[in-house]
């Protein structure tokens, strides 16, 4: 599942083509269970409530992607397994597997950097694509959206917090840490890999208890994880099996990855075989000597 600096990643290829574009047609392929529309919204489905309504933000929460129209409206997604927005051209045949077609009103070149073009991107389209069928397209009014399960209980960002705010969080939990940080109530936005990246990298074993970890430890392994996320980021994002931006490019983070998906092969501070743990029913990655359970 895409995790905060995928989410980001998705968002930033976003933001510049779709703010201020006004929705011109929607087609939605999608199980019925993929799309849920509010029932405030008197039954309409999405091809008669988004077209005409103009994009004011993309924007993230946690792993959910946020897309503001006006009307007082908001489109949210989480891609799940296998989501993924895909910007390309409107001619190109339609996948089995593209949910929901969305075309866009053309525009004229005065947006910024569109000098000399006409009509930046009105020859692309947005499609939701997943093969898997997990993900999810809600719409709701945006006096409805926060107090929506999946929105109203998630947790702090970890990039926005301090290591001391972060090190009091976690003296309120008497958890394994491991299973703490994928905790979406707890803080938002990280998965498997991030974990396990930001465990090693602090020397911390994931079933030790957070009550039990020294304050300084746990400051420790925030700005890890914090500095794991920006550089993430900046690099687009990990792609282990076929993540890719909404322009299609891969994100490339995975050939700095330390400890997960590498079981078996060793450890490069130690040179150990680094093991494959179940830790509260996920797959842990972890250095036997460099982090080992006290």
């Amino acid at each position: 599942m895409p995790e905060l600096p995928e989410v980001e990643t998705v968002v930033r290829g976003l933001r510049p083509f779709l703010t201020g574009r006004t929705i011109s047609r929607v087609e939605n392929r999608a199980p019925a269970a993929s799309v849920v529309i509010s029932p405030t919204l008197t039954g309409r489905i999405l091809e008669e409530i988004l077209p005409g309504r103009t994009v004011r933000a993309v924007s993230r929460r946690g792993k959910n992607i946020l897309i503001a129209l006006d009307g007082a409206l908001t489109l949210w997604v989480h891609l799940k397994m296998t989501g993924r927005f895909r910007l390309i051209p409107a001619d190109e045949p339609v996948d089995k597997h593209d949910l929901v077609l969305v075309d866009f009103e053309p525009e004229g070149n005065d947006r910024p950097g569109s000098e000399g073009r006409e009509g930046p991107g009105n020859d692309l389209q947005l499609r939701f694509h997943d093969y898997r069928r997990f993900g999810r397209l809600r719409l709701y009014p945006d006096d409805e959206l926060w107090d929506q399960p999946g929105l109203a209980e998630l947790g702090p960002e970890p990039i926005e917090m301090s290591g001391e705010e972060f090190a009091e969080l976690c003296r309120t939990r008497r958890r394994m840490i491991k299973p703490t940080l994928l905790d979406q109530t707890f803080i938002v936005g990280i998965g498997n890999i991030y974990a396990d990246e930001a465990l090693f990298t602090s020397r911390i074993h994931p079933m030790r208890r957070t009550n039990g970890i020294a304050r300084r430890k746990l400051v420790e392994l925030h700005t890890h994880l914090r500095d794991l996320l920006v550089r993430s980021i900046e690099l687009e994002g990990t792609t282990i099996i076929n993540f890719a931006g909404a322009e299609g490019r891969s994100g490339s983070f995975q050939s700095l990855l330390q400890i997960y998906g590498r079981e078996g092969e060793p450890c490069l501070c130690c040179s150990q075989p680094i093991r494959r743990i179940i830790v509260g029913s996920r797959s842990s990655h972890i250095c036997p000597r460099c982090q080992r359970r006290r």
